[in-house]
C-alpha cells in the first residue's frame, strides 16, 4: 500500500485581516487551517487528520506550508487569505530509502520537562524551551530516532508564537528552524516522523518536517 500526504503551500496575503490576526495569534492560525480538512472528526480532529504546518517567512513573502493525511480543500479557507499551490506527497514517500541523501527543513519547539523534586511526586514540571546547544542536542537526537542521520544543522531562532487572545498572560511558545542536509538511515521511523510531525507544539506551527533530494558530491 502506498503511504502519502497531501501537501498545500499557500502564499499569505500580507493585506488580509485575517491573515494577519493569524500571524498575531497560533490559536487562530490552527482554527483557520483545519477548515481545509473534513467537517465532524471527532474529539482530536488535527491528529486524526495529521494536519502540521510550518510558517517560512523571507523579507518579501509569507509561505504557509500545509499537511495533512487527508485531501485539502483551500476553497474553504477565507476570501483572499492567499494563492495555495497542492501537491501530492506520495512520490516523496515512496522514494525514501536507506542511505538516501537529502535536504530538510524543519521548525520545532525544543524543551524539555522539569525535573521536580521527590517530595512533589505525582507533579509535572513546567515545560523549558531550550536553546542553543541543549536546542541542537535535541534535535539531533530526534532526527536520529526518527531515521535521520544529521550531517549539518544550521539553527534559526524565530519569534515565539502567541497562542491566544489573553490579555493577562499571553502564552508564549518558542520556535527554532533547522535546515541542513542528512542521511536516511530508518525509512519506516522517517515515514512516521514525516506524518506524524516531531516534538511539541504541533498546533502553533512547530513539527513539520520537509525533504529534498539532495544527491552527494
Amino acid at each position: 500500500m502506498t503511504t502519502g500526504a497531501f501537501l498545500a503551500r499557500i502564499r499569505l496575503n500580507p493585506h488580509s485581516r485575517e491573515v494577519q490576526r493569524d500571524l498575531r495569534y497560533a490559536t487562530e492560525m490552527h482554527k483557520t487551517l483545519m477548515r481545509m480538512v473534513p467537517d465532524d472528526l471527532g474529539d482530536t480532529p488535527r491528529r486524526d487528520t495529521g494536519l502540521l504546518y510550518r510558517l517560512d517567512e523571507t523579507e518579501h513573502t509569507s509561505i504557509l506550508l500545509v499537511q495533512a493525511a487527508t485531501p485539502l480543500t483551500p476553497d474553504r479557507l477565507p476570501a483572499g487569505y492567499g494563492t495555495t499551490d497542492l501537491k501530492d506527497l506520495s512520490p516523496m514517500f515512496s522514494a525514501l530509502r536507506k542511505g538516501l541523501s537529502v535536504h530538510y527543513r524543519i521548525t520545532v519547539n525544543a524543551a524539555k520537562r522539569e525535573r521536580l523534586p521527590l517530595e512533589d511526586k505525582g507533579r509535572r514540571g513546567r515545560v523549558i524551551p531550550l536553546v542553543g546547544a541543549d536546542a541542537d542536542q535535541w534535535w539531533t537526537r530526534r532526527a536520529e530516532g526518527s531515521g535521520l542521520h544529521l550531517r549539518s544543522a544550521l539553527a534559526t531562532t524565530s519569534n515565539p508564537v502567541v497562542s491566544g487572545r489573553s490579555d493577562v498572560s499571553p502564552v508564549k511558545h518558542s520556535l527554532i528552524r533547522y535546515d541542513g542536509s542528512a542521511t536516511v538511515t530508518d525509512p519506516e521511523l522517517l515515514t512516521t516522523a514525516l506524518l506524524a510531525g516531531i516534538g511539541r507544539g504541533k498546533s502553533y506551527g512547530a513539527g513539520l518536517l520537509s525533504l529534498a533530494p539532495a544527491p552527494l558530491r
